[in-house]
């Protein structure tokens, strides 16, 4: 595939502005729970060279693994050595090559629909925002447009060099996240529909000119079973993990069902996307996108307003999107960046929307002035993109941030290195944790220089052995209890509270910080 230099400089100028709003500052925001927890399963493979994948608290392998290979150009020996930026460079380059990708359908949408559907996946406030988290979702959806991409070139040309790589992007969609079965099954649905249709109209081929050939098949769905084993086995170090990998479905949507804290209506992902406005926060939308994938869907549909493009592909993409959003919508478990994978459908089939609208005005002045709203919005939907990522960051005026950590956290780990430097064992100075189920992240991961950290869902018996306790207030009484009743009078240590004012891991989840008087003395 040959590109002229106008249209390379075009692909340049989209990819370049998509890096532009992911990479700056990405040590800035506070690690979030699940990034915290992907962060120290990583630190596992980092420093004892072995990953197990588990089917229950974990998601698929290749983040981890993908994160190994930028970790080791920093020749970084332990997760103390690796920070924010070297971990979330992974989904921040995968949401940019999501944005590259688009332009490799040129040939079934046309230029104008790829640069309207490169923009808006470059500038949608969502997608900067989570690929900007260290997190498998931008992972999951880069990596099925992937199979989308190159089974549609591979249609278009009949080349085996096409076909390869979307069974690549198979495996690593599969060895990613459990809920790559909804995006399969999205593709399937929506290829087996478009077949109708086309077929209905009397079309012989449903996308492209080539016939799919037996043997390129077979070799995809081996490379695609090989990719996935590699990683579900840890490079065959874990075989086990194969067939764990099967398992995990009917852990996964059984855990979620459990699971009330993020149960939604149906119509919470739209709502969200649609319309959000909290408290004296700004008004967030992406209704641009919204109203121009539904003209894009009609136009799928009718076959109206565009034309020298592939209308089997455009079909696809909105059988595609249509079930995604209708199996996210209808299942109760729901967290925001869940969303990506049929808001990125509704961003292609807004391109198609664009196009078709610039199509149909009937003079230059009508083009003009439909063209400046659109580019409006693309303006507006960039500047709520360095909002939410750069301003409102950990704000919970900001619908994507969710159950997010304050920047609290800063101030928590700052104190304890503060005390840490006082006390003659420095980083091994012993500290206990203690937050009631557990609920203590994501200080493992900002603690994670500590080598003597206890952490307990309940107040230890041999707490009064710490020089340092961060601890819940609503386990105050039965500290007090352990600290001043557990030992004679003559040998009872006097703790003090470490923070000026109060310091909460996420709004609402207070959390107190003690230390011994005779340490704390040493601030003097």
């Amino acid at each position: 595939m040959r590109w002229p230099v106008k249209w390379l400089a075009v692909v340049l100028a989209v990819t370049v502005l998509a890096g532009a709003l992911r990479i700056p500052r990405l040590k800035q925001r506070p690690m979030h729970t699940d990034e915290a927890v992907h962060a120290v399963k990583f630190g596992e493979l980092l420093e004892r060279g072995y990953y197990r994948y588990d089917s229950i608290e974990y998601h698929g392998p290749t983040l981890n693994y993908l994160t190994l290979i930028g970790v080791s150009l920093y020749s970084a020996q332990n997760l103390s050595e690796v920070n924010e930026f070297t971990l979330r460079i992974v989904p921040a380059l995968c949401g940019i090559m999501l944005v590259l990708f688009v332009f490799f359908l040129t040939g079934g949408l046309g230029k104008t629909v790829v640069i309207f559907a490169g923009l808006l996946t470059a500038l949608s406030p969502a997608f900067v925002f989570y690929s900007r988290y260290y997190i498998q979702e931008t992972l999951l959806v880069c990596f099925s447009f992937g199979i989308i991409v190159c089974a549609y070139c591979y249609l278009r040309t009949g080349k085996l060099i096409w076909i390869l790589p979307a069974g690549i992007f198979f495996g690593l969609a599969h060895a990613t996240k459990e809920t790559c079965i909804i995006a399969f099954g999205s593709m399937a649905a929506a290829l087996l529909i478009t077949i109708i249709i086309q077929r209905s109209q009397q079309r012989a081929a449903v996308f492209g000119k080539k016939k799919i050939k037996a043997k390129h098949l077979v070799a995809a769905v081996v490379i695609a079973g090989a990719v996935s084993a590699l990683f579900y086995s840890s490079f065959f170090s874990n075989p086990g993990g194969i067939a764990e990998s099967l398992r995990a479905y009917g852990n996964y949507f059984g855990r979620a069902e459990q699971n009330r804290l993020h149960i939604h209506p149906w119509y919470y992902y739209l709502k969200m996307l649609i319309f959000s406005k909290f408290a004296r926060g700004p008004v967030w939308s992406e209704g641009i996108i919204i109203v121009l994938g539904c003209i894009g869907f009609g136009a799928a549909i009718t076959k109206k307003g565009l034309r020298q493009v592939d209308f089997g592909l455009i079909r696809f993409i909105a059988f595609y999107t249509l079930a995604m959003t209708i199996f996210y919508s209808a299942i109760p478990y729901k967290t925001p960046w869940c969303m990506l994978g049929f808001s990125h459908g509704m961003i292609l089939l807004a391109g198609v929307g664009a196009a078709v609208l610039l199509s149909l005005m009937p003079n230059v002045t009508s083009k003009a002035v439909v063209s400046l709203l659109i580019f409006a919005g693309i303006i507006h939907l960039a500047w709520q993109s360095y909002l939410c990522s750069y301003v409102y960051y950990a704000d919970p005026r900001n619908p994507y941030v969710y159950a997010h950590p304050t920047n609290d956290v800063f101030t928590i780990t700052s104190r304890v290195k503060q005390v840490a430097h006082l006390h003659p064992q420095g980083s091994n100075i012993h500290i206990e944790v203690i937050c009631p189920g557990h609920d203590y992240w994501p200080l493992p991961w900002y603690l994670r220089a500590f080598e003597n950290v206890g952490w307990q869902d309940k107040v230890p018996e041999n707490v009064a052995d710490a020089q340092l306790i961060l601890a819940s207030p609503a386990l105050q009484s039965a500290l007090v209890e352990k600290l001043y009743e557990s030992k004679p009078a003559g040998q009872k240590e006097l703790y003090v509270n470490i923070f000026e004012k109060r310091v909460e891991l996420r709004p609402g989840a207070e959390l107190g910080g003690y230390v011994t008087k005779e340490l704390w003395d040493r601030f003097e």
